[in-house]
């Protein structure tokens, strides 16, 4: 090759390169006070930098960062962002809640949970456990893609049941129209055998779901007459979990009633989620096998206060939100008490979405402490999620970080006032700026 020849191949080669991409500069928040979730401690003043959607440092003091983005959040308490493990955005509770699933299609409900998902992070939550509903896995592959805004989603997709069980497709159909469909099997999510468990996660594997959940018990809102009766068997559970095992899932059980939380927790499940005849005999239980459990405080104490109101819910449905509902924020209290490990759920979708922080009120009104109650929706969030690069504000994690002015852990009544979000780096919401 000659100089002129090997001199012109450089050129072009220069000329048809892409360009390098900047470097994106670091941002700087500068928080009066920073929550260690660790520890559960408040800590001074730090200004925390944040590079390439993650957490670069954490430095004393109010610091200067070269070319960074400073924004000041001196009169706020950062906090790592938060975790609700229960909810379900495809869906808000309402008297036409029964008919409407007759009448309307997944798209319709697809784009409700837009805006739903939209509420709910720029209420603080910059991730949730999506525990029930075939929208949530194409809504959270939307928020992966950039296409809507909304939080980190873990997606169950269905429910796995038992015929007639709380998450039985089919309860309230009448004869004719049981007949035309067929009863559900474990495709649609309804199980009654140790095979027919064992085929239903292997479904959710297929369906693109990241967690399994099954409904132990009976439910507060499914239209059927018993809320807390057994579900399964403790051979089923088992399968289900072992199943579960080989495509790395975790399983939270929905349960009410005492003997329904024992097959679960025997089981194997991860998670209680409700809870409400909880007896020491099962918290026992839990502590042994190290079964976490997640009240949903606001669901029990919406559904008890909607049960006053002739309609809002049918009349099978109105005797156990009436009676089970009120129970949950003394079975919390309880299990604190008892030493349960404790996380953070509201089943909102129940109550209205973007409201998810009362749980945090609810949860102090229960005897739980402030800290414990932050700790709940941020570090033990993530021990029940089995992630390690979140619920904390340390070097290497995700930038997920809420900001509430004055001091939680003093007044936890600051949650409900959050003035700042940030996701993986991103700023959706910050004091100033309109939403």
């Amino acid at each position: 090759m000659t100089r002129l020849t090997a001199a012109v191949s450089f050129v072009l080669a220069a000329l048809l390169a892409p360009p390098a991409l900047a470097a994106e500069a670091p941002t700087a928040l500068h928080c009066g006070h920073l929550f260690d979730a660790r520890s559960g401690r408040l800590l001074d003043a730090r200004t925390v930098v944040v590079r390439e959607g993650k957490v670069a440092e954490v430095l004393p003091g109010r610091a200067d960062v070269a070319g960074a983005l400073a924004i000041d959040l001196s009169g706020h308490t950062c906090t790592p962002g938060w975790t609700d493990l229960h909810v379900h955005l495809a869906s808000q509770s309402s008297p036409q809640s029964y008919s409407e699933g007759f009448r309307l299609d997944d798209v319709d409900f697809a784009f409700r949970s837009v805006g739903f998902a939209k509420k709910t992070l720029l209420a603080g939550f910059t991730s949730v456990r999506d525990l029930g509903g075939e929208v949530s896995p194409h809504l959270r592959d939307a928020i992966n893609q950039g296409l809507v805004d909304g939080p980190r989603i873990w997606a169950a997709g269905k429910s796995i049941a038992t015929t007639g069980g709380h998450a039985d497709p089919t309860n309230g159909y009448n004869d004719a129209l049981s007949h035309l469909i067929g009863p559900p099997g474990p495709t649609e999510g309804v199980i009654n055998s140790i095979e027919d468990a064992r085929q239903a996660v292997r479904q959710r594997y297929k369906d693109g779901s990241d967690v399994i959940k099954i409904t132990a018990t009976g439910g507060v809102l499914s239209y059927a007459k018993s809320g807390d009766a057994p579900q399964f068997t403790v051979e089923e559970v088992k399968a289900i979990v072992d199943t579960a095992k080989d495509y790395g899932y975790r399983v939270a059980a929905h349960a009410h009633g005492e003997e329904g939380m024992k097959r679960a927790v025997l089981g194997g499940v991860t998670s209680i989620e409700h809870g409400t005849y909880m007896s020491p005999e099962v918290m026992a239980l839990m502590k042994q096998r190290g079964t976490w459990y997640v009240p949903t405080i606001y669901a029990g104490r919406f559904v008890a206060e909607k049960a006053k109101i002739d309609g809002y819910f049918p009349e099978v449905v109105r005797p156990k939100a009436a009676r089970i509902g009120a129970q949950i924020q003394d079975t919390a209290g309880r299990a604190y008490r008892g030493g349960v490990k404790i996380a953070f759920g509201t089943d909102m979708g129940v109550g209205p979405h973007g409201d998810n922080a009362r749980e945090f009120l609810y949860m102090v009104e229960a005897g739980i402490p402030a800290a414990t109650a932050l700790q709940a929706a941020t570090i033990r969030a993530a021990e029940v999620l089995g992630v390690d690069d979140q619920g904390v504000i340390e070097a290497g994690k995700r930038a997920d970080i809420v900001a509430v002015p004055g001091d939680p852990i003093a007044d936890i009544n600051a949650v409900m006032k959050v003035a700042f979000v940030m996701k993986d780096g991103k700023v959706y919401k910050q004091p100033g700026a309109a939403e």
